[in-house]
């Protein structure tokens, strides 16, 4: 079955870039395109796609609008914003609106699919340049009254939650770590659980804070 994207981006030529690293993979179909953030909006919430490729910076709203608006609109589609800004700031107003995925326009050729796969899968994708820079400004950290110090995590949960926070699926992770994807779903659900998470945002926003994902 394929995977149903809708691609936003006011520069034509980008577009066409994105069409074509999308339509080349048999699992990929392409099944709209938008030039302005109230189209994408639009046939977002008229084609239902699984997943929304959107340019942060475009007339009429921005991807940050469009992201934070398809979360009541279409909530079974998955953002994936591509930019050319690596200013972490707007890493972190997105990751609070819920986005699963963050590239740069830069890395596209080589991150695009990649991150598609990604975050289809249930994992979120950052850049692995944006990541670095989002990890030295060092967002805020949730207040530590609501968590348990990380040394009461153990070296193989602090690994899946880093793995996780970088976009590995639990298959992905299962074959990096050379155990069972059960095993991970146990790692995660216990890490999680001792942190006091509920989200994967709160559980990036502490992966970047802690610097884990730096190695």
């Amino acid at each position: 079955m394929q995977l149903r994207v809708l691609l936003a981006d006011d520069h034509p030529i980008v577009l066409e870039g994105m069409k074509a690293l999308v339509t080349a993979d048999p699992g990929l179909e392409v099944i709209g395109e938008a030039r302005d953030g109230h189209t994408a909006l639009r046939l977002a919430t008229d084609l239902r796609p699984d997943i929304a490729i959107i340019d942060i910076s475009m007339p009429g709203l921005n991807g940050i609008s469009v992201a934070q608006m398809l979360r009541t609109a279409c909530p079974g589609c998955k953002v994936l914003i591509l930019t050319v800004h690596e200013d972490s700031s707007y890493l972190r107003q997105l990751l609070e609106v819920g986005i699963s995925g963050y590239i740069l326009k830069r890395s596209a050729s080589e991150e695009l699919i990649r991150s598609i796969v990604a975050i289809a899968s249930g994992g979120l994708y950052l850049d692995p340049a944006i990541a670095g820079k989002a990890v030295a400004v060092r967002p805020p950290r949730i207040d530590s009254a609501e968590i348990v110090d990380p040394v009461d995590l153990s070296a193989r949960e602090i690994e899946v939650l880093r793995l996780t926070a970088s976009g590995h699926s639990n298959k992905s992770i299962a074959g990096e770590l050379n155990i069972s994807v059960k095993t991970v779903e146990t790692y995660k659900a216990r890490a999680m659980e001792k942190l006091g998470f509920k989200t994967r945002v709160e559980l990036v926003r502490f992966v970047l804070g802690q610097g884990w994902l730096d190695s």
